[in-house]
């Protein structure tokens, strides 16, 4: 029986290429794959899912209003697809999960979702929300702060300070996010940096 997974961690954890491993899998045991991205996150370019590492790989564009079981039965109908992967799935909307729930359920087609659950204030993103809510399992992909203890937090560093207010979605990568333990994030502390915060 298919299930929806959740599979969430900080940046810089390997979510992308992990994606990207799944889908080679699939399709070198001819198995068709429909891969998702949401349009808000186009560092690397529209429709592309790119791990830092340097592979990438197209995927389909989701956008606000999207329909994820409408683009899935119409895909469905032209070839079978045996998984849904989706990449940076902090940036769905509610009703996004609830259309991967219904792919999963009504067509026992396993999705697997990979994104950050915690934002840099150190709550939750709408898409994070509903996938703890929907999601059949959820499973942990860790990395290490600078100090080598798990991080479990997302900093946003503007201008050489630590931001804890402000807009939640800002698109950036290294330049702008480092992932962190709990202690550093809350000391302020990278490396033997000690990072004031925004006044």
């Amino acid at each position: 029986m298919a299930q929806l997974y959740y599979r969430y961690s900080t940046m810089n954890a390997g979510k992308s290429i992990e994606l990207i491993k799944v889908a080679y899998n699939y399709e070198e045991r001819n198995k068709r794959v429909l891969v998702l991205i949401p349009g808000v996150d186009d560092r690397y370019g529209t429709g592309v899912v790119s791990s830092r590492i340097g592979v990438s790989r197209e995927a389909t564009v989701v956008n606000e209003e999207t329909n994820l079981l409408k683009l899935f039965m119409e895909e469905n109908a032209k070839e079978k697809i045996d998984c849904v992967l989706v990449d940076e799935c902090q940036f769905l909307k509610k009703h996004h999960v609830q259309e991967l729930v219904e792919i999963v359920d009504s067509y026992d087609t396993p999705v697997l979702a990979y994104g950050l659950k915690n934002d840099f204030r150190n709550e939750l993103f709408e898409g994070s929300y509903y996938m703890l809510v929907y999601a059949d399992k959820i499973e942990e992909i860790k990395t290490i702060c600078w100090c080598g203890r798990k991080a479990t937090m997302v900093a946003r560093i503007v201008d050489g300070k630590f931001v804890k207010t402000g807009e939640q979605i800002v698109i950036g990568g290294n330049d702008m996010y480092v992932s962190l333990c709990r202690k550093h994030y809350n000391d302020g502390r990278v490396g033997d940096k000690l990072i004031e915060p925004e006044p």
